[in-house]
């Protein structure tokens, strides 16, 4: 006998409760029997994807070794005799040949398809792991609380086959999980399904689930797994095999002609772009030009004094260098930045795209940089460090701590409103464009007038600021640098003291995060200033540590992502610091 149901609404008729986050993608949906715990294979055309290059690279070597038969079969040349062929031909062996190549062939393929079996992954709630190997097999793990980004690589040859690269980025030596290959819808679901299982959205749906009352279960057109026979186009049956084979290609025209970033994925007030005629112009005005400029120089004076042996040497690298600058314009095409609820993605790429999202929180500095021969355009760079580092290389063959390659002042604002959203007000706006173009009269804490004999030129534009929960340092006359340090992933800081140093009263502070191309450092700052600087920023940097909660973001509700700049009274300012005028005073 069943208990009678207390007066209130009727429980099926109670509307569910709103899960957090935003709504679910049809792809991130689809992606989700994938990370149930169990193992599961990757795409099929994995073997050829991963040890097809080695077939083409043996077929282009046969075919430049059969070049003279090629051209005597189909425009006739006299014969020479001692080929292989010609003595498997007056042998009567070429039974015996095909038989040898289709053994070799099968024997790949069967290696191909026992490799493809033997690697597997699988995705739990609290990392990802990867088998594989027929005779030495190797596992590797990722814990998802430590995953720094996720890099999707789509290389040209794999696009064809409509999979791609999921690089998991692990904080850690040689730390990366890599799935090569999946569908590219699935990457582009795994990437978002994993992002929720690290951020903790996933278990507070799953909470939100369990504090529901029970409810009759309710079927909702689509949700179901693809197959399913709620799926209306799994009761139709399949086409003819010409239409299979068009919708094949139209799909893959359409992956081809698509923009690199969906218009969906961000709003577009946050979306940065390089403009492909500046990005060109950023190339030409590069060290690498310079160095072209000498060589060429260097091979101008030779030929004038008649040493053309320069001319053999040196022309086949100016001529390399043309297919150099070609190569990275092209992979730096349709650049973008943009916000989107799992973090900042960067995208770029024209025939092999590449697009990688790196979580809120996972960002230890970032340096604002501007190389000489840029100033007269107002062109700046902005590079960061990370825990963890892709194994694809960046746009343009960077390294892809590079965030920014090219861009100016409006595009470094709002770069830095993406990756630091604490600095997306109009304060930290006119503190961040002192720091880059200002030459010391502002509200940084700069060096003392007796700096001036070790930096003659830098000692105006050396300071520093704490704001909020970050540090702000500039640095920097010639090449001119402003680098931000979140005290919440500060490592720890260190002041040192020359004897130059001691007989001026100065001292140099190091800032030490991850390793990477951002270090932060101060020089010839007043000694009893570094040293309340040492103390204030220690002491914060010990509450913001305490305070951060970014490596689960999504605890506290629908993409709440702690910033490193929110207001804390209770943390040292740039007022508790005195300025170098103050000192002089």
């Amino acid at each position: 006998m069943s208990a009678p149901h207390p007066p209130g609404p009727d429980p099926a008729s109670t509307p569910p409760t709103p899960l957090p986050g935003p709504a679910l993608s049809s792809a991130e949906r689809a992606a989700e029997r994938y990370t149930d715990g169990e193992w599961h294979r990757l795409h099929p055309a994995t073997p050829l994807l991963r040890g097809g290059i080695v077939f083409i690279a043996i077929f282009g070597f046969v075919l430049s070794n059969l070049r003279e038969r090629l051209i005597g079969f189909f425009v006739g040349t006299p014969e020479y005799g001692g080929d292989p062929l010609d003595a498997i031909y007056n042998h009567g062996w070429e039974g015996w040949a095909l038989l040898g190549v289709a053994v070799v062939l099968l024997l790949c393929l069967g290696a191909f398809y026992l490799s493809w079996r033997m690697h597997s992954f699988r995705i739990t709630g609290d990392a990802v792991e990867v088998r594989s190997g027929l005779l030495f097999r190797t596992q590797r793990k990722a814990r998802l609380d430590r995953i720094q980004g996720i890099n999707i690589v789509r290389p040209l040859f794999a696009r064809l086959f409509g999979a791609a690269k999921l690089d998991i980025s692990v904080a850690g030596h040689d730390a990366n999980v890599q799935l090569a290959y999946l569908g590219s819808a699935l990457a582009d679901g795994l990437r978002g399904d994993v992002l929720r299982l690290a951020s903790g959205v996933r278990a507070a749906e799953a909470a939100a689930v369990a504090s529901t009352s029970t409810a009759a279960p309710a079927t909702v057109a689509g949700v179901g797994a693809p197959g399913s026979s709620g799926d209306p186009a799994a009761a139709v049956a399949p086409g003819s095999r010409t239409a299979a084979v068009g919708d094949f290609v139209g799909r893959r025209v359409n992956e081809f002609l698509a923009p690199e970033l969906d218009p969906n994925a961000a709003p577009p007030e946050s979306v940065v772009k390089i403009p492909p005629l500046r990005l060109f112009g950023s190339l030409l005005l590069s060290g690498f030009t310079v160095f072209v400029l000498v060589v060429v120089a260097f091979l101008v004076w030779g030929a004038s004094t008649g040493s053309a042996w320069l001319l053999i040497v040196v022309l086949p690298g100016l001529i390399g260098s043309a297919s150099f600058y070609i190569r990275r314009f092209t992979k730096s095409l349709r650049y973008s930045i943009a916000g989107t609820p799992d973090g900042v993605r960067v995208g770029f790429g024209l025939l092999t795209t590449s697009n990688e999202t790196l979580p809120p929180g996972r960002i230890h500095a970032v340096e604002v940089l501007q190389p000489l021969l840029w100033r007269p355009f107002g062109w700046w760079q902005i590079r960061i460090d990370t825990a963890g580092h892709s194994r694809e290389k960046g746009a343009a063959g960077q390294p892809n701590t590079t965030m920014l390659p090219v861009g100016d002042a409006t595009d470094v604002a709002r770069v830095l409103s993406l990756v630091l959203p604490g600095f997306a007000t109009e304060q930290h706006r006119a503190l961040i464009e002192a720091g880059m173009t200002s030459r010391g009269d502002d509200d940084y804490t700069g060096s003392p007038h007796r700096a001036v004999w070790i930096r003659p030129l830098s000692w105006r534009r050396t300071g520093f600021r704490v704001v909020d929960d970050a540090i702000v340092l500039r640095r920097g006359f010639v090449w001119r640098s402003l680098a931000i340090v979140p005290l919440a992933r500060l490592q720890s800081l260190e002041l040192q003291q020359g004897p130059l140093d001691a007989a001026l009263r100065l001292a140099k502070a190091r800032f030490h995060t991850v390793s990477g191309p951002v270090r932060p450092r101060l020089g010839a700052i007043d000694a009893a200033t570094g040293a309340r600087l040492f103390e204030d920023v220690s002491a914060g940097a010990v509450e913001a540590a305490a305070a951060d909660r970014t490596h689960r973001w999504g605890d506290g509700g629908p993409r709440d992502v702690p910033s490193v700049g929110d207001a804390r009274s209770d943390l040292p300012t740039s007022s508790t610091i005195p300025t170098h005028h103050e000192e002089e005073r």
